[in-house]
């Protein structure tokens, strides 16, 4: 299905890529922290919208 060639560059690909992110992570850790202070808080807001979505629809179904 795949060459050897393409199978290769996939993983140097995937590689680099995954190298690449981290080093950008690190660079801009210390101005996330500053500028999405208590993000958290929205994340968590959403899943348990989201939750409670799905529970409402289980539960209006029946």
């Amino acid at each position: 299905m795949f060459s050897s060639g393409q199978i290769v560059f996939a993983i140097l690909f995937i590689i680099a890529f995954a190298i690449i992110m981290v080093i950008s992570y690190r660079k801009d850790k210390r101005l996330h922290q500053k500028n999405y202070r208590g993000v958290q808080w929205v994340g968590i807001s959403f899943v348990i919208f989201v939750i409670l979505l799905f529970v409402l629809k289980v539960l209006l179904k029946n």
